[in-house]
C-alpha cells in the first residue's frame, strides 16, 4: 500500500460529492503540491486502503470538474485528472500536480500553501521569501550566467565524472550506455550549446568556478579550551568540485583520524571522535542545501568537545530543527540528484536518519539543528554518553538484525536508560507517542526493552542487568563480523593450512559468514598481494603468502 507523504495524498470520494464537497480544501492541497515537487492525489480512496470499494463508479462529469473548475480558483496550478480503474474492479480519480519550477502558487483569493511530509501547510508572509530564494535556487542550477561553451571542460574532472557514474550502483544501464554527451545532458551540465553553473562548477575551469556567484567556500577552524582560534584551513582557491571538496577536507584535517580505543573481547575497538560517514554527510548537506543565490562561506568549527557545520542561509522552507528526521524538501534538485547517484550522500530525507543512526550505535548522542537569522548550525557531540551501550548496541545489530528506525529507538532509550512515551516521540520528533509503533517495531519481542505505565503515560527502558550484563536472549554470531577482524581470521586460518578454497576457509573460521562478504575480503588481499591466489571460478584457491 502507498504511503500518504511528501508526493502522494487520498481522500474520500464524499470529498467531492454533494454536501460533502469542498474544493476549496482541494485546491489548497493542489496549491501545497504545486509549491513542493508536485504529486498525486488520489480521489475515490479512503484513508488507510490501497484500493477503491469494488462497486465504485466515478461519473466522467467530475473528471471535467477538475479539469476546469481547479485553475479557476487557483493561480500558477497545473493539474491532470485522469480516470483509473484499480486491479479489484473499482474506479477512482489520479489528480495529478505539476511542480512549479520558478513560479508561486496560490489560490486565487491570495492564500498561500506547502505541502510537507504528509501535511498541507499555510504559508505566512514571512515564509513567501524564503520560498522564492528556493526558486532561485533551481534557476541558478540551470543558469548560463557567463555562456561558458561546452566544449570548454577541464578534462580529468570530466573523465572522473564519467567513470564515477559508470561505476556506480545507483545508475541505470540505460544512463552508463549513453554517450558521454548524453550524460552531461541527463544530468543538465549542458544547455544550449553552454555549460550550466551545475557543469561549470562539477566540471569546468578553475577560473570559471571562480566566477560563479557564490561558489562554495569552506574554512575548517580549530578552537581551544579557552575559545582560542589554534589552527584554520581553508578551501578557497575554487579548484574543486564538490567531491574533490569534500574529499579534501576530509584528507587535511588531521583531527577526523583521533579516536577512543576500548577493549572488545580478545580485540581493541576504536570509535573515532567524528565518523567518517558523518563527516562526509554533513559535509554533502551543507554543499547541496545551502542557496547558491546567496553569498556565504561554509565553516567547519571543531571545539574540544564537539564539531560545528555553519551553512549559510536558512532552512527550506517548510523545514524546521523540530522536523528535519522527517521533512524532506529539495532546494537544489540537480546538484542532490549528481551527489545521489555518486554516492555522496543518502537519499533525499535520509541522511539525518543514517546520522542518527551512526552516532546512537556509538553511544553518542544524535546531532543538534538550529537556525540563526542567516545560517543554519548542526552540532555533533565528541564524547560517548554511556560506553557500555557501545557493546550492547553492537551484540543487537549482529544477533537480531533492527530496522534502522529499531536501532534509533533503543539506542535512545539506551543512553538515557528509560524514556517516556512522550520524551521518545520527542526526541524522534514525532507528533505525538501514536506514531511510536513503527520505531520500537519487535524491540518488546525480542526482550531487549520493557514498558511500565499504560497509555501517554508509558515508560520505555532497558533492564539494568540486561545493559550491564549483556546477558540478553540470543547466540553471539559473526554474521555482522567488521571486515578488518575478518582479514585477520582469514590470514590467521591460511597460515595453519597454506592453502584452501573460500568454502573450506568459511568452514573453519564461521559457516554463518556470508560467502559474498568472504569472497569480498579474500579479493582484497590478494589484490593488496597479502595471500597468493591460483585457478579461477569455482577452482580458486588462496595461498599463505610468507
Amino acid at each position: 500500500m502507498r504511503r500518504e507523504g511528501q508526493e502522494f495524498d487520498q481522500k474520500s470520494i464524499r470529498y467531492a460529492l454533494d454536501k460533502h464537497e469542498d474544493l476549496d480544501g482541494l485546491a489548497c492541497d493542489c496549491v501545497g503540491f504545486a509549491n513542493a515537487a508536485g504529486g498525486s492525489i488520489w480521489i475515490g480512496v479512503e484513508d488507510g486502503k490501497a484500493e477503491p470499494p469494488a462497486d465504485q463508479r466515478i461519473d466522467s462529469r467530475l473528471i471535467e470538474k477538475f479539469r476546469k473548475r481547479i485553475p479557476q480558483v487557483t493561480v500558477n496550478v497545473a493539474v491532470n485528472p485522469q480516470l483509473v480503474r484499480a486491479e479489484n474492479g473499482g474506479e477512482y480519480v489520479e489528480l495529478r500536480v505539476l511542480g512549479n519550477q520558478q513560479s508561486i502558487a496560490a489560490t486565487s483569493d491570495g492564500r498561500y500553501f506547502l505541502r510537507v511530509s504528509d501535511e498541507t501547510r499555510r504559508l505566512l508572509p514571512d515564509d513567501l521569501g524564503r520560498l522564492m530564494a528556493d526558486r532561485n535556487s533551481l534557476v541558478w542550477e540551470l543558469g548560463v550566467v557567463r555562456r561558458v561553451p561546452a566544449t570548454r571542460y577541464d578534462a580529468k574532472k570530466l573523465a572522473d565524472f564519467l567513470g564515477q557514474v559508470r561505476a556506480s550502483d545507483r545508475v541505470t544501464a540505460f544512463v552508463k550506455d549513453k554517450t558521454d554527451e548524453e550524460v552531461l545532458s541527463h544530468y543538465l551540465f549542458v544547455r544550449d550549446g553552454c555549460l550550466t553553473n551545475l557543469g561549470v562548477l562539477w566540471i569546468g575551469h578553475r577560473e570559471d568556478r571562480a566566477a560563479l556567484l557564490h561558489a562554495p567556500v569552506v574554512q575548517c577552524i580549530k578552537f581551544d579550551d579557552n575559545g582560542r582560534k589554534v589552527r584554520k584551513w581553508d578551501w578557497d582557491d575554487y579548484d574543486r568540485n564538490p567531491r574533490e571538496l569534500i574529499q579534501a577536507v576530509w584528507d587535511e584535517v588531521p583531527d577526523w583520524k583521533n579516536s577512543d580505543e576500548f577493549p572488545a573481547g580478545l580485540f581493541r575497538r576504536n570509535v573515532p571522535h567524528y565518523d567518517e560517514v558523518v563527516v562526509r554527510e554533513l559535509l554533502a548537506n551543507a554543499l547541496v542545501h545551502r542557496p547558491y543565490s546567496q553569498r556565504g562561506d561554509v565553516f567547519i568549527n571543531l571545539f574540544p568537545d564537539r564539531l560545528e557545520i555553519h551553512n549559510p542561509g536558512l532552512l527550506p522552507i517548510g523545514v524546521t530543527p523540530r522536523n528535519i528526521l522527517h521533512a524532506s524538501s529539495q532546494r537544489n534538485p540537480h546538484l542532490a540528484k549528481v551527489f545521489y547517484d555518486l554516492k555522496l550522500m543518502e537519499r533525499e530525507g535520509s541522511g539525518y536518519d543514517r546520522m542518527y543512526e551512526v552516532l546512537l550505535a556509538s553511544g553518542k548522542k544524535p546531532p543538534s539543528v538550529t537556525e540563526g537569522n542567516d545560517r543554519v548550525v548542526v552540532t555533533v557531540r565528541k564524547h560517548i554518553v554511556r560506553k557500555e551501550v557501545l557493546d550492547f548496541i553492537e551484540k543487537v545489530h549482529k544477533t537480531f538484525y533492527p530496522t534502522q528506525k529499531e536501532l534509533i529507538a533503543l539506542g535512545l532509550i539506551a543512553q538515557n536508560e528509560s524514556l517516556r512515551a512522550v520524551e521518545l516521540a520527542s526526541h524522534l520528533e514525532l507528533r505525538n507517542a501514536d506514531e511510536l509503533r513503527p520505531w520500537l517495531g519487535r524491540l518488546r519481542d525480542w526482550g531487549l526493552i520493557d514498558t511500565r505505565g499504560q497509555t501517554k503515560a508509558t515508560e520505555y527502558f532497558v533492564d539494568p542487568e540486561v545493559l550491564r550484563r549483556l546477558e540478553f536472549e540470543g547466540a553471539t554470531t559473526l554474521k555482522g563480523i567488521e571486515d578488518h577482524r575478518l582479514e585477520a581470521l582469514v590470514l590467521q586460518d591460511l597460515e595453519i593450512y597454506r592453502k584452501s578454497t573460500v568454502r573450506e576457509i568459511q568452514r573453519r573460521i564461521g559457516s554463518e559468514i556470508s560467502l559474498l562478504k568472504l569472497r569480498k575480503v579474500l579479493r582484497k588481499l590478494a589484490s593488496e598481494g597479502r595471500i597468493g591466489k591460483e585457478g579461477v571460478k569455482r577452482g580458486t584457491v588462496y595461498l599463505w603468502v610468507k
